[in-house]
C-alpha cells in the first residue's frame, strides 16, 4: 500500500471510533466515501492509558473487507505481537520510536513477516531521532495528538513537524489525530499523504464524512 502510494492522498478511517458491534459495516461505509485502508489501533494500557483490541479482531476484519488493514501498535514490547498480526493478514504494522528498544531490528522483523513497516512519532519527539532508522522503514506516522484516546484536538505545531520530516525523507507520511475537513488541508500542504480520521468520520454518516475530509485534503494537495 505505502510502497505504491506515489503522489496520491488517501483516507484511512480509524476504527477506534467505530461501532465495534457493526465493525465490518462501518468500514464498508467509509469505503463508499473513498477510504483506501483501515487504521487499526492497538493499545496495551502500559505505553498508553487505554486498552483496545488484538490479532483475533484484526484477522476477522481482514476477512470482512478488501481494504488493507494498517496496524498501529501503541504498546510496550511491540515485537511480541508482530508475528500474530502478520499471520492475521494485515498489510502494514507501525511501531513507536519511543517504545521500540531496537527500532531497526523491529522494522526488519515486520518486513520479514511480509508487512510494510512504519515508524510512529509522538507529538514531542523530534523527527531528527529517525535519521538512522528511516532507510529501514516504508513510511512514517506522525501523531497529531497524544496517543491513547480518540476525539482529541489537533496539535497546531504538527504541520511544521511534517515539513521538517519531509525535508529528511521522501517516504510517505501518515498523520493520526484530530484530522477533520478543516485540519486535513494543513497536513497535506505540509507534505502528508495518508490521513487517519476517527471521530470526524464516525460522528455522522461515515461515507459522507470520509468524502468531506478527502475532498478538502485533495484540494489542498493540488495547490501545493
Amino acid at each position: 500500500m505505502f510502497r505504491e502510494l506515489g503522489e496520491r492522498i488517501v483516507g484511512a478511517p480509524s476504527i477506534l471510533s467505530a461501532d465495534f458491534a457493526h465493525l465490518a459495516e462501518e468500514v464498508e461505509r467509509t469505503k463508499a466515501g473513498g477510504a483506501e485502508l483501515v487504521h487499526f489501533d492497538v493499545m496495551d494500557n502500559h505505553f498508553v492509558p487505554n486498552l483496545t483490541i488484538g490479532p483475533p479482531v484484526a484477522a476477522s476484519l481482514v476477512r470482512a473487507t478488501d481494504l488493507p488493514v494498517d496496524v498501529h501498535l501503541m504498546m510496550d514490547n511491540p515485537d511480541n505481537l508482530i508475528p500474530a498480526f502478520a499471520e492475521a493478514g494485515v498489510a502494514s504494522i507501525s511501531v513507536h520510536q519511543e517504545a521500540a528498544v531496537h527500532l531497526h531490528r523491529t522494522l526488519t522483523r515486520i518486513q520479514e513477516a511480509g508487512c510494510e513497516a512504519g515508524i510512529v512519532l509522538n507529538p514531542a519527539t523530534p523527527p531528527e531521532t529517525l535519521e538512522w532508522a528511516l532507510p529501514a522503514a516504508d513510511f512514517v506516522l506522525v501523531m497529531s495528538v497524544n496517543p491513547g484516546f480518540g476525539g482529541q484536538s489537533f496539535i497546531p505545531e504538527t504541520p511544521e513537524k511534517i515539513r521538517r520530516l519531509r525535508e529528511m525523507t521522501d517516504k510517505p507520511i501518515e498523520v493520526d489525530g484530530g484530522i477533520t475537513a478543516e485540519t486535513a488541508p494543513l497536513v497535506v500542504e505540509a507534505g502528508a499523504q495518508v490521513l487517519v480520521a476517527g471521530s470526524a468520520v464516525f460522528k455522522g454518516e461515515p461515507a459522507e464524512e470520509m468524502r468531506r475530509i478527502l475532498d478538502a485534503a485533495r484540494s489542498a494537495g493540488r495547490s501545493r
